[in-house]
């Protein structure tokens, strides 16, 4: 059976009773989670969780029902500032090192842009040298994350270094780990040159990555005058869930929904829209 998650904060509370009671009121399963947006006094550095800040947030979601698909320690691999990437490996090889304290087993990121901080289009992610860097980033996190008995998830993005569904897979068969799974966003590869074939990027994702997605984002949104992308909450767009759930359900009939980027009051009527479809 499908279940259906959110980013805790994109849910507008902190800690994790209010997470918790949060999800209740909503009818969510649980939530995808960033530590150090939705949590008090987290940063995000090194060393910035400790074990029983962890132990804590996962009994309190234990006694609430709730679980975590996804662990997000989104960073940049292929940043121009190198202390940045420094951070963010640190960073996430904590969450790995934490992943199963918090009630996880799977940590993820995005694969980055040569513009830093924007996560935007730059020729340079499309070459091979910004594979090789990305390959052999997640082939070290791989290996920790094996030390420590959890997995890697790994999410393309038209923006990033792995922009479409074929450079994701490639990057990943390059790895050649058993511990990496799939975060598929369908709204990530999207831009208004390909908005058109949509679902066949729904179906190419579906068939390539297969049982190894372990999430799939849930957004929606419109189209612009000048043909450009907007997102918006999830029903209130083009995107049509009783057939990309259909889908989806035939490769992978047990899948964790995650919406990401819906909030306020967004987040009801979306809850409703997809649980209709499910």
């Amino acid at each position: 059976m499908m279940k259906l998650f959110i980013r805790a904060h994109d849910l507008g509370v902190k800690g994790e009773e209010n997470i918790a009671a949060r999800l209740d009121e909503l009818g969510l399963d649980g939530v995808q989670l960033v530590a150090y947006k939705c949590l008090d006094g987290i940063s995000y550095a090194p060393g910035a969780v400790t074990p029983e800040r962890a132990d804590s947030f996962r009994e309190t979601f234990e006694r609430a029902g709730k679980t975590v698909p996804l662990i997000g320690a989104y960073f940049n691999p292929v940043h121009p500032d190198e202390n940045k990437i420094k951070n963010g490996i640190a960073v996430f090889k904590d969450y790995l090192s934490l992943a199963k304290r918090f009630g996880g087993n799977i940590v993820g990121s995005e694969t980055g842009s040569y513009n830093g901080d924007k996560w935007t289009y730059h020729p340079q992610n499309r070459t091979e040298e910004a594979v090789d860097r990305v390959v052999r980033t997640f082939s070290e996190l791989c290996g920790y994350a094996q030390d420590c008995g959890v997995n890697v998830g790994m999410e393309g993005a038209f923006g990033h270094v792995c922009y479409n569904v074929k450079t994701l897979y490639r990057a990943v068969k390059t790895i050649g780990a058993d511990n990496i799974r799939f975060i598929f966003d369908l709204y990530n590869y999207l831009d208004g040159s390909n908005i058109d074939k949509m679902y066949d990027i729904l179906e190419e994702g579906l068939q390539t990555f297969g049982d190894r997605i372990c999430v799939f984002h849930i957004k929606d949104c419109t189209v612009n005058g000048d043909g450009s992308l907007k997102q918006c909450g999830v029903g209130k767009g083009i995107f049509d869930y009783y057939r990309i759930l259909s889908e989806i359900k035939k490769v992978c009939p047990d899948a964790d929904l995650v919406f990401e980027g819906t909030t306020g009051e967004d987040i009801a009527p979306a809850v409703a829209h997809i649980k209709e479809r499910m």
